[in-house]
């Protein structure tokens, strides 16, 4: 049994926000794979596809570890067993970066899930959402980031960037985590030059 989490917060003015991308994702295989509407469980949006279990936690970002952490228990996982799907500044928009273990790297939803297991060695599917802050930048500089809402631009390049994550997500399924991060750590292309 594989535990895929999509990290975001509940509510629909967070949709479509930097924040929510896992949450996305989550929603894309979903329908992708005709599961129809979740059920509610694991303080969160659930659904099952025979070996595969999808998680949308909504206790807000901060608490996404209660709810994953429930449904690890539940059916007596290990931590090989789960990926988490979040944001990351760091990392150009549309960027994906997918990880066998580490630190939450500044993001508090994954710090919350890397203390509810109590271990580094959590999957990680990272999708790049672009921002580049100084070491001197506001914290409210991150926060309206994160939550701010996709610009047009972004939102155009938004439908491939959730295909790209499902297919990560399908690679860390169905392979070695060696082999599925060398097929999903390739650098986004460059988009083609204007005429």
């Amino acid at each position: 049994m594989k535990l895929v989490v999509g990290l975001g917060n509940p509510g629909q003015e967070y949709a479509f926000t930097r924040h929510n991308m896992g949450f996305a994702v989550v929603d894309h295989i979903a329908s992708a794979h005709s599961l129809g509407g979740p059920v509610s469980k694991f303080r969160g949006e659930f659904w099952r596809d025979r070996d595969c279990l999808l998680l949308k936690p909504e206790t807000f970002m901060n608490l996404s570890g209660l709810a994953v952490r429930e449904a690890f228990d539940f059916y007596k996982m290990e931590s090989a067993d789960v990926l988490i799907i979040c944001d990351d500044m760091a990392l150009p928009y549309g960027q994906l970066r997918l990880r066998a273990g580490g630190s939450a790297g500044g993001h508090n939803g994954l710090a919350s899930v890397i203390s509810s297991l109590g271990t580094l060695d959590v999957a990680r599917l990272r999708i790049g959402i672009g921002k580049s802050l100084s070491q001197n930048a506001q914290r409210q500089n991150t926060v309206n980031w994160v939550l701010g809402h996709l610009s047009k631009e972004e939102m155009e390049e938004f439908p491939a960037i959730i295909d790209h994550a499902a297919e990560g997500v399908e690679a860390w399924l169905t392979l070695d985590i060696d082999r599925a991060m060398s097929r999903v750590n390739l650098k986004k292309p460059s988009p083609p030059p204007s005429p």
